[in-house]
């Protein structure tokens, strides 16, 4: 007799649910996790080689607890490129978004309380309110993948959830959420409850526009969350962090485990730190290949969202996951995110996204002969 998932006293919210995850095929061109085409270049490599040797000579003891010097090097990081002040006190680190997307559930929210995302969007945010024990409450977003601003600002005043997230860049669908859009449905949810508003800037550094960081002034219940994953190129560090109001980041220490971030994270993300003149150059060259990627899928006649993002969703499709199975015929693996009738594709390097190209009018080809 075979036993599995369903035998055990799973939690009711989890019982048929899915892990996260993309199909990782054995593929020539993989462009369906967003992440960065270019490996870290040998400087940093050595850099980080450097900052882990000293490390281990300290693995005896542990990490420093607060990661002090790692905030101190994200606040100096954060003002620089967003160019507004942020203070070491206004940072929190931890082991990828994810981490910090879980602590901030866990702390403001958690059993007998809700939290809103704004759908299609980044689908973890949902699959962390369930494994915290927070209800996920679904709200609208419009035909062209923006948010609707009144039917969002209707679904917060009548659910008055705990925790509002707003993904800008938007994941999957590449779109950037206006400030003034932002700063209406923070309002909203301080008329409601009040209630924590967590804005994802995951892909923030591929933006064609700035940061929102500017908006912390003031929002005490304003939270920004951040990656290195993306545009640092560093998705294998698992390395996440958030600014907002001091009090935050001290709640938010409430329920983090002890000496979350190892010596060597720390370690890597501090090298990592010193090198982003040169891996911002990387988010250049990648901003630029998904300008080009829109304007060929736009010629040959694809629907394209816009996007502020490393990635393009395009369409649409009869049968998107039809679609997506003769583009990995061609070899190239993109994402089908299940919104229907979409695909998405990661800005990849010049010779991938050609080979994208190539698949895509290869099968227009086919369907016009």
């Amino acid at each position: 007799m075979s036993f599995g998932i369903d035998d055990l006293p799973v939690r009711d919210e989890l019982r048929g649910k899915s892990p996260y995850g993309a199909p990782q095929l054995d593929v020539p061109v993989r462009l369906n996790t967003n992440e960065n085409p270019y490996p870290l270049p040998e400087p940093l490599v050595e850099r980080i080689t450097e900052r882990v040797r000293q490390a281990a000579r300290h693995l005896n003891r542990y990490p420093d607890r607060d990661a002090v010097e790692l905030r101190t090097r994200l606040a100096e990081y954060l003002t620089k490129t967003a160019g507004h002040p942020v203070a070491a006190e206004n940072v929190w680190a931890a082991n990828g978004s994810n981490e910090v997307i879980q602590q901030l559930l866990q702390t403001f929210g958690g059993p007998g309380r809700t939290a809103i995302g704004f759908e299609p969007s980044y689908s973890m945010h949902g699959l962390i309110a369930r494994g915290t024990g927070t209800g996920w409450i679904s709200g609208p977003r419009g035909e062209d993948f923006t948010i609707d601003l009144a039917a969002a600002e209707k679904a917060i005043a009548e659910h008055r959830p705990d925790v509002v997230f707003i993904t800008t860049p938007n994941n999957p669908t590449g779109n950037a959420v206006p400030p003034e859009t932002v700063l209406a449905l923070y309002e909203a949810a301080q008329a409601a409850k009040p209630s924590m508003v967590v804005v994802d800037e995951a892909y923030i550094e591929f933006s064609h526009g700035d940061s929102l960081l500017r908006l912390l002034d003031g929002r005490p219940n304003l939270v920004v969350s951040r990656t290195m994953s993306k545009a640092f190129g560093a998705a294998g560090l698992r390395l996440g962090y958030l600014a907002a109001h001091p009090a935050v980041v001290d709640a938010v220490q409430l329920v983090r485990l002890p000496y979350h971030l190892s010596a060597i994270t720390q370690a890597t993300a501090l090298a990592a730190l010193e090198h982003t003149d040169t891996l911002l150059k990387y988010v250049e060259r990648l901003k630029a290949e998904r300008d080009r990627l829109v304007a060929e899928l736009r010629a040959l006649g694809y629907d394209v969202t816009e996007s502020d993002a490393n990635f393009v969703q395009f369409g649409r499709f009869e049968d998107s996951h039809a679609a997506w199975r003769e583009i990995l015929d061609r070899g190239v693996l993109v994402r089908d995110n299940g919104v229907p009738g979409w695909l998405r594709v990661t800005a990849g390097t010049p010779a991938e996204n050609d080979a994208f190209l190539d698949a895509v009018r290869d099968i227009k080809k086919e369907q016009s002969a």
